[in-house]
C-alpha cells in the first residue's frame, strides 16, 4: 500500500516553504504527496511581497477531488490566511472523515511577514484545533493562540501547550526554535508524560520553511503508520539534519531553504 499524505497550505514561489517544502518533505521520506492550495504567495528568501487567496469554494473542490480518489493517511495543514479558507477546510475534512491531521498554525513567515489575518485566529482556534492529532506552534504562534507573552523557558512552554490542549487538540508540539541557548528544545505535550525533543542549535541563516518541513515530516511519518511520539522524534531528526546541511545549497540572498534532499543528493 502506498503511503499518501496531503498538504493543505499556501504556495511559496521560491520553493522553500509552504506547499513546495511539504511535497519535498513527503518525497524525501518516501510518501506520496498530494496538495490543496489555499493561497498563492509572491515570495522569495527575503520576504513576501503579495498574497492571493484562493476562493473558499475552490479550496473545497480541491479537497473533494483529492479525498474522493486517494486513500489519504495523513493531512498537514499550513498557511490558511483567511477565516473563509479555514471554514472551507474544516468542513471538507469533516466531510471526508480525514485522519491524522497535523496543524501548523502558520501566522508569520520566517522573514517576519504576517500570513494570517488577525480575525482568522478565532476560526483557527474553534474550527481546526479541536480536530488535530497534533498542533505544532512555534513560540510566537503559541503566544498568539493563548493570548500570553512568548514563553521564556520550558515551564512556560508547557503551560501554553496545555492551554492549547484545552482548546480540543489531542497533542501539542510546541517548538523552541525561536528561543535562546545552545539547545533547540521542542515539547510534545498530551495526556501522558511530556516528551522533550532537543537538538543542538545550529548557527545558520537558512531556516526558511523550517516549521512547514517539521509538520509535513510528522504527517509523512504518521502516513507510514508510526505513532505520534515516534513520528515527532524522526521528524525532529530529519529537520535538524536538513538545517545542518542547508549551507550546501546556494539559494537566494536572504534566509535560504533547508536541504530537504540531503540523503538523495549525495554528490552535493
Amino acid at each position: 500500500m502506498t503511503a499518501i499524505a496531503v498538504t493543505i497550505a499556501g504556495s511559496d514561489s521560491s520553493g522553500g516553504a509552504g506547499i513546495q517544502a511539504d511535497i519535498k518533505t513527503f518525497a524525501a521520506l518516501g510518501v506520496y504527496g498530494a496538495s490543496v492550495i489555499a493561497a498563492l504567495t509572491a515570495q522569495n528568501t527575503k520576504g513576501v511581497t503579495a498574497i492571493h487567496d484562493v476562493p473558499a469554494d475552490f479550496i473545497a473542490a480541491q479537497i473533494d477531488a483529492v479525498f474522493s480518489d486517494l486513500d489519504v493517511a495523513a493531512v498537514k495543514i499550513g498557511m490558511l490566511s483567511q477565516a473563509a479558507a479555514i471554514e472551507a477546510v474544516a468542513r471538507g475534512l469533516a466531510r471526508h472523515k480525514a485522519k491524522n491531521i497535523v496543524l501548523d498554525p502558520v501566522m508569520i513567515a520566517t522573514s517576519g511577514d504576517r500570513l494570517l489575518a488577525a480575525e482568522a485566529i478565532a476560526a483557527l482556534r474553534t474550527l481546526l484545533i479541536p480536530h488535530a492529532i497534533v498542533v505544532t506552534p512555534n513560540l510566537p504562534e503559541a503566544a498568539a493562540l493563548t493570548g500570553a507573552s512568548i514563553a521564556r523557558d520550558e515551564r512556560e512552554m508547557e503551560i501554553q501547550a496545555r492551554e492549547i490542549l484545552a482548546l480540543g487538540a489531542r497533542n501539542v508540539l510546541i517548538k523552541g526554535g525561536h528561543g535562546d541557548g545552545i539547545e533547540s528544545v521542542d515539547l510534545l505535550v498530551g495526556d501522558g508524560d511530556v516528551i522533550r525533543l532537543s537538538a543542538k542549535r545550529i548557527a545558520t541563516k537558512n531556516t526558511h520553511g523550517t516549521g512547514c518541513t517539521l509538520s509535513s515530516a510528522i504527517a509523512a511519518c504518521l502516513a507510514k503508520g508510526m505513532n505520534l511520539a515516534a513520528a515527532a522524534h524522526d521528524a525532529k531528526a530529519y529537520v535538524t539534519t536538513a538545517i545542518t546541511l542547508s549551507d550546501q545549497l546556494r539559494v537566494g540572498h536572504g534566509s535560504g531553504p533547508l536541504h530537504h534532499f540531503y540523503a538523495q543528493w549525495s554528490d552535493q
